[in-house]
């Protein structure tokens, strides 16, 4: 029985993801011509709804708790379940508003627009770089089903992340500030999502110094977080995950751990 409700679980969540593409695309392309409208304060708790719950998956002593009754494998899908959940429940409450902040000269739209779709393509080829599989939870649920064992392998940063530490959070703030017109729910959203980025990022290094030790300190010291932006947390023994009496195979982080860190 636990197995079939793996099985289902695993499942329903992969269609909940592609579910919610569409609805993504189009609350992310500013199109709320049917947006009831109402207080932005409701609009900012609906974008915190959806970080908040992000950045607490990704918290390792979260991770640590759920897997006590759900198997480890199939801690993407809870993953995917939770964003894809908060985010179709902010595009069903989201209020809107038709006060236009800011719109762009009419001979620039098409540029902004021609923006918005390459960080779309940007976001999608990121996330192929580190692993769509582990990002929906795909991957390690399927292998889950087949009984076979996650594959490990060494931290090698391949593609845009040669040059930028954060190339999907760089290419999800181009989906937000990508919009011709300005509205005012719009700047509610810009200031959340992007102070949420921000943090997360910051919080993203640190898991990831945890996770992969030293390359990754060196990794940051050479590549910087975004264009002309080369902060990053600053590696102290208590951050570097260097466990005393642990071999270096026991180290090295499997490629599903790698993945959901990154």
């Amino acid at each position: 029985m636990r197995r079939l409700l793996g099985i289902a679980f695993g499942g329903a969540t992969q269609g909940l993801f592609l579910g919610t593409l569409w609805p993504l695309y189009r609350f992310l392309h500013n199109d709320f011509a049917d947006a009831p409208g109402g207080s932005l304060w409701i609009d900012a708790a609906l974008a915190v709804g959806f970080a908040a719950p992000h950045s607490v998956l990704l918290y390792p002593p979260t991770r640590k708790f759920v897997t006590r009754w759900l198997p480890s494998e199939l801690y993407g899908c809870l993953f995917c379940l939770v964003t894809c959940a908060s985010l179709l429940l902010q595009f069903s409450l989201w209020r809107g508003s038709q006060t236009v902040v800011w719109a762009w000269p009419e001979s620039i739209q098409p540029a902004i627009r021609a923006g918005f779709f390459c960080s779309w393509g940007l976001t999608f080829y990121s996330l192929w770089l580190t692993g769509l599989e582990y990002q929906t939870g795909l991957g390690p649920w399927w292998r889950w089903v087949r009984g076979k064992p996650a594959p490990r392998r060494e931290f090698s940063p391949r593609g845009a992340y040669r040059y930028l530490r954060h190339p999907t959070y760089l290419s999800f703030l181009g989906l937000v500030w990508f919009t011709p017109v300005l509205t005012a729910d719009r700047v509610v959203l810009i200031a959340v999502w992007t102070t949420y980025v921000f943090i997360g990022s910051y919080l993203k290094d640190r898991r990831l110094v945890q996770v992969l030790g030293d390359p990754y300190v060196q990794y940051m010291r050479e590549v910087p977080a975004y264009p002309l932006i080369t902060w990053s947390p600053k590696p102290s023994p208590a951050l570097v995950f260097a466990p005393a009496g642990e071999g270096a195979a026991e180290q090295r982080p499997s490629a599903e751990v790698t993945a959901k860190a990154a």
